[in-house]
């Protein structure tokens, strides 16, 4: 979960939020809870979803069927803010992201520009190291013999992003 309370997800019609920090907050907490409807409502139609370094996605229904593998039985996702910030419709984030299959946990570090346009996000591009994910996906094979390895999401901001 990210390091906030949940805003208008929670409160019920997603799209109420316009403020474009709190409509990524929202997007990222209902990730976070498994709420992929209250994620989807916050994507517009058009959505343009890129991982750096893979190829992008269009449209809201390719991005909610690629996030919907998370939708499976003993997947999750976790996620941690140290830092968000807005300027107009440009929001920007570094986050610890965690992606978990039952005992198997992989976590990394991420930094995210969301565009946000009358309430729903309109341009969701992720980066990250290559080399962190795959150290965070080692770490999370060797958690599985030996649990003391796992990560963990950070605790406070000052926390540095990605393996802990």
């Amino acid at each position: 979960m990210t390091s906030r309370p949940l805003h208008s997800v929670a409160d019920g019609d997603p799209a109420v939020a316009a403020d474009p920090q709190t409509v990524v907050e929202d997007f990222l907490d209902a990730l976070a809870e498994s709420d992929l409807d209250a994620a989807a409502a916050l994507l517009a139609d058009g959505v343009v979803y890129t991982n750096v370094g893979l190829p992008t996605l269009r449209g809201r229904d390719r991005v909610v069927r690629a996030l919907g593998l998370m939708d499976r039985p003993g997947a999750s996702f976790e996620v941690f803010l140290h830092a968000i910030s807005a300027s107009g419709p440009t929001v920007l984030t570094e986050r610890t992201d965690a992606l978990i299959y039952r005992r198997y946990r992989a976590q990394f570090w991420v930094t995210g520009r969301f565009d946000v346009h009358a309430g729903r996000i309109t341009l969701w591009r992720d980066s990250f190291d290559y080399v962190d994910v795959v150290l965070g996906s080692l770490r999370g094979v060797l958690g599985l013999a030996v649990p003391s390895l796992r990560p963990t999401l950070p605790t406070t901001a000052d926390t540095p992003p990605g393996r802990h």
